[in-house]
């Protein structure tokens, strides 16, 4: 059921990224090389998509279903949507999104930016070292960067043993941070984003002349012909 609700979200992401891309993009490449680095590279954006959509639609579909199960207890055909196949999905969400977070996406890009290391063979596969190592070296300074920040902060052995709990306490908590700096945007942005549609669609649409007083359009028409004369 998992393995088909993404394969469902995947090609739904797939079609939505096809639809939206420049048409130079991932097909009108000379170089076979380039296509098939950013047919990876759509493939990994794609991915983290269907990530993201499975995430935002997580909690209704728990809902939903708890909805469901409490309609129909008796019903057979139904009792799939049980509560270890939620709290299943609720474990992938959040293992795909650190690992689309952390990896694939910095991944994405800068394998799109890489040539191959200097001397080395051309080829998908130089791309991939490249990449491998600008990634490691990211990563590298990210966690350096963070254990100077906590032994500044709180100069103990207990904060820098801290740092060895990677997967139970920072990953949960640079997701929490990273989805609250992403609401904390969408509530800034959503305001001029309604502005700026309202204002480009007042100017696209014409307004309805309904309740215009023609016959002080035909008044002022007549003055302005009446001054126009004058000055002839």
């Amino acid at each position: 059921i998992c393995a088909l609700l993404f394969a469902s979200l995947y090609i739904l992401c797939h079609f939505i990224i096809t639809h939206f891309k420049k048409h130079t993009d991932f097909t009108a490449v000379h170089d076979d090389e380039d296509a098939a680095v950013n047919r990876i590279a759509l493939g990994l954006c794609t991915f983290t998509l269907a990530v993201a959509l499975g995430a935002v639609l997580l909690l209704p579909f728990s809902i939903i279903s708890n909805e469901v199960l409490l309609s129909f207890p008796q019903n057979y055909y139904i009792q799939w949507l049980n509560g270890s196949l939620i709290h299943g999905l609720w474990n992938l969400v959040f293992l795909f999104s650190n690992l689309s977070l952390v990896f694939l996406m910095p991944f994405a890009y800068f394998f799109t930016e890489s040539e191959g290391f200097a001397g080395s063979k051309k080829g998908i596969m130089a791309r991939v070292y490249e990449t491998s190592v600008v990634l490691l070296l990211l990563t590298l300074l990210v966690l350096g960067m963070v254990w100077v920040a906590s032994a500044i902060v709180s100069n103990d052995a207990a904060s820098r043993q801290s740092l060895y709990d990677l997967w139970e306490y920072y990953l949960p908590y640079l997701y929490s941070c990273i989805s609250l700096f992403g609401v904390l945007l969408l509530l800034l942005c959503t305001p001029f984003g309604l502005s700026t549609m309202f204002t480009v669609t007042g100017k696209l649409l014409v307004k309805p002349r309904l309740l215009e007083d023609l016959d002080e359009q035909l008044s002022c028409t007549r003055l302005e012909e009446a001054a126009v004369s004058r000055r002839i």
